[in-house]
Order: C-alpha cells, then structure tokens, then sequence
C-alpha cells in the first residue's frame, strides 16, 4: 500500500497542506534539519500539530514519524490538540514554583473558566503550564502568547484574563 494512503490527510485542509508544502519546497541544505522550521511553519497555519499533520511532514522530510512525534512532545512550544486564541503559559520552573506560580496557575484556570491544558468554554483560553520560560528574574512569569507577563501575583490573573476576553471582538 502506497504512504499517503494510509496518511489520514482527509481532516486537514488540503489548501493549507499545499501550502506547507510549498513552504517545504523553498527550503534550502538537508531538509531533515529543517524540522524544527516546518513544524513551526504548520503549527502557524493550522493552529496545531495533529498526528496527521506530524507523519505529513515525516513523510515530506524523508524522517520516520515517531522522531517528529518526539520533537513535537519534547518543546512546549508545540501543541497537539486545538488551542484557544490565547495560549496562557505559566512557567513551573523551580524560580517560579518557589515564587508561588502554582497559585498563579490555579488562579489562572478559575479566571478563564478552564481546566490545564483544554480550551475553555468560551474558546479564548488555553491554560498549560510548561516547565521554563526563561526568564527566571521575573519569577513567577508567564506567557499570553508572545507577551510576557512577570512578577504575577495570582490575583492579577483577573485583570490579565478580563484584559483578553474584551479583546475578543477586536479581530
């Protein structure tokens, strides 16, 4: 049986997946290590990086599907499963932790309504916490995004939560 019949691709957008392909085509040197590009690449345009999409790129960069499996599940950056528009970071590392960021993270999932790692109702958020952010001098730090956030108290998770969720109609 040829790969791409048993690649199940009939869930992403085959626009997209020519497009990724494309973007895959412009890459220069060996291909194998562009992964970390391609998968940033994706995860831009599909919003994550489901099993599918991952032995689709195994499968364009020559690579065996359970190594691009082990990047996407060793950087935190990659997700896969759907996201809220807003990605809330909260950084566990051992700065962090000592500083109280689990409170600022139990905080973090009552503001938005959510449980760890799942999109809340509404579909803004999605609370995770990740073990460094690198910025260890701003414990306890956390992301919305790109934006970083430091020194949170936990009950500046209200502000920051409501602060997003007026946002929402601005797109």
């Amino acid at each position: 049986m040829h790969l791409d019949k048993v690649l199940d691709e009939s869930m992403l957008d085959g626009a997209l997946l020519s497009e990724l392909d494309g973007y895959i085509e412009t890459l220069e040197g060996d291909l194998q290590e562009q992964l970390i590009h391609v998968l940033h690449k994706a995860q831009i345009m599909f919003g994550y990086l489901p099993p599918n999409l991952q032995r689709h790129i195994a499968l364009k960069l020559n690579l065996p599907s359970a190594h691009v499996n082990g990047v996407v599940t060793f950087y935190s950056f990659f997700n896969q499963e759907p996201m809220g528009k807003y990605t809330v970071s909260v950084c566990m590392g051992t700065a962090c932790f000592v500083k109280g960021a689990d409170k600022v993270l139990d905080m973090a999932l009552k503001e938005a309504k959510s449980e760890r790692n799942k999109i809340s109702d509404d579909g803004l958020f999605t609370i995770k916490d990740v073990r460094c952010i690198g910025a260890c001098g701003l414990a306890p730090v956390l992301t919305v995004n790109e934006k970083v956030y430091g020194n949170v108290e936990p009950k500046e998770m209200r502000k920051i939560i409501k602060k997003h969720q007026g946002e929402r109609h601005e797109d």
